[in-house]
């Protein structure tokens, strides 16, 4: 696990996925952010890493989460079925790019029951406001 400073100038502690596909960082402003590598696809494994490694590294406080998920090429249903379990986020940002990033966070919302608020962004300053309290978005 190493210690840098991301492009918002937070100190940040970025972990490596099992599998590669991804990492997580707890940034310096509390916001835990799980960033998956460009055209991944996402199975079942991948998510459990994935959910495994929020919880680690939130060290059992709640903490609210960005997940990027522009980047992802694919995310199968078991995946996204995991990310229905209850893990250390306080509240989800989904943050995506397309038309389809939206379908598919919205399809997952409305399949499975987040165990935490969940909304989907397509602009990470109202994702991040939202995060860190402002209800307004």
């Amino acid at each position: 696990m190493g210690s840098t400073t991301n492009t918002e100038g937070h100190r940040v502690r970025r972990t490596p996925l099992e599998g590669g596909k991804g990492s997580v960082e707890l940034r310096g402003d509390g916001i835990v952010h799980l960033i998956w590598t460009p055209h991944a696809k996402i199975d079942v494994a991948d998510a459990r890493a994935a959910m495994a490694m929020v919880n680690e590294v939130c060290n059992g406080v709640d903490h609210p989460m960005l997940v990027d998920m522009a980047a992802t090429e694919t995310v199968s249903r078991e995946a996204r079925a995991v990310w229905s379990i209850p893990c250390a986020a306080s509240r989800i940002a989904l943050l995506g790019s397309s038309p389809v990033d939206r379908v598919v966070a919205n399809f997952f919302l409305g399949i499975n029951a987040p165990h935490a608020p969940t909304k989907f962004f397509t602009y990470r300053s109202e994702a991040m406001s939202w995060l860190l309290g402002d209800t307004a978005h």
